[in-house]
């Protein structure tokens, strides 16, 4: 029986991550507050963008 290796590499980010907040609560909540501030930033530009575009891409 073959091991998929979407769900070998799924599993290995997910022991990854656990590892790290177990390892480093900290670190790992500023991770966390990086990860949410760049999606902030992406939606913010893609709102800019659509505006832009929305004006007549003046």
């Amino acid at each position: 029986m073959a091991v998929n290796s979407k769900k070998v590499a799924i599993y290995a980010v997910v022991v990854f991550v656990l590892y790290v907040i177990i390892t480093d609560p900290r670190g790992a909540a500023d991770y966390v507050g990086i990860a949410f501030e760049g999606v902030s930033d992406a939606a913010s530009a893609i709102g800019d963008f659509m505006t832009w575009v929305a004006d007549g891409a003046k």
